[in-house]
């Protein structure tokens, strides 16, 4: 069975990136021109998803209506004549099946993707966490869906990270079986540095199979009162059920300010109408070599 649905768990408090996220959700913050969840979203659509189902909160409806008509805004548009921007506003409405689903508590990943379950049912389906933007020609969770055809397994993404950033991560213990495929033998939520098995970190792109939901029923909170995906995943790794791929492309977690700025001056270089006046200010703004 092909993989149709993605899972995005958007009901996060967004802590990492107050006072900004006070009451503003961390995925409607703009990256360019662009929310970050948009480009969630671009990336599922392009790797052939067609439902994305978003486990959200109540308080943060704003990101379910972003892929939602604004007829108010879409008849202002077509009044003032400025059809690429009425074609561009409309085609994010039109870009996916959006399915919403409640978190009713903010009790962890694991938890998160526990309450897609009666949507899933039977079928594989991706998980992208809206943290991690990824670009590539070949989009991020394309690789790990590529994976999954050929094998048949739950795939995870990882990238090397430097070894004094694991604590910050899932980290894995794997073998590499092919290029750039590797056959988990345990995941380690944000290991001591002296104590990582490796520095392959878990970023945000998964591709799993039902039986995530028989592992996520047994997994016991932990001391945050959470329910960790990672144990799950571990679950996995021990019956030699898992797989993972270093994935390939241009990484920003947008949790993180200096990789928030740094993607929205990334795309910006993009844009040749700004591209050589950014570069202009931002030689302003860096102190000379003494």
């Amino acid at each position: 069975m092909d993989v149709r649905k993605v899972v995005i768990p958007v009901a996060g408090w967004g802590t990492r990136s107050l006072p900004a996220t006070k009451n503003v959700p961390k995925e409607i913050l703009p990256v360019f021109r662009k929310p970050s969840i948009q480009y969630i979203v671009e990336e599922a659509i392009a790797s052939g998803l067609s439902d994305v189902v978003f486990v959200n909160t109540q308080n943060k409806r704003i990101i379910e209506d972003h892929f939602d008509h604004n007829l108010a805004l879409e008849q202002l548009l077509e009044r003032k004549g400025l059809t690429a921007l009425l074609n561009e506003v409309r085609s994010v409405a039109r870009m996916a099946n959006i399915i919403v689903v409640r978190q009713k508590e903010q009790l962890g990943l694991g938890h998160a993707v526990m309450c897609a379950k009666e949507v899933i049912k039977d079928e594989p389906f991706a998980v992208m966490v809206g943290d991690d933007l990824m670009f590539n020609r070949n989009p991020g969770i394309n690789q790990l869906i590529q994976v999954y055809k050929n094998e048949r397994m739950p795939v995870v993404g990882v990238m090397e990270v430097p070894r004094d950033k694991v604590s910050r991560y899932g980290i894995i213990d794997a073998e590499e079986f092919a290029p750039g495929l590797y056959r988990i033998r345990g995941v380690e939520e944000k290991p001591a540095v002296d104590k990582a098995p490796s520095r392959l970190a878990l970023v945000g792109r998964y591709v799993l199979t039902p039986e995530i939901f028989t592992h996520l029923d047994t997994v016991s909170a932990d001391g945050a009162g959470e329910i960790q995906l990672t144990d799950a995943l571990q679950a996995l790794a021990r019956k030699n059920r898992l797989l993972a791929v270093k994935v390939h492309g241009q990484r920003f977690d947008v949790g993180d300010w200096v990789d928030y700025l740094t993607a929205n001056i990334y795309f910006a270089l993009q844009d040749e109408n700004l591209r050589y006046d950014l570069i202009d200010r931002l030689r302003e703004l860096i102190p000379p070599a003494r």
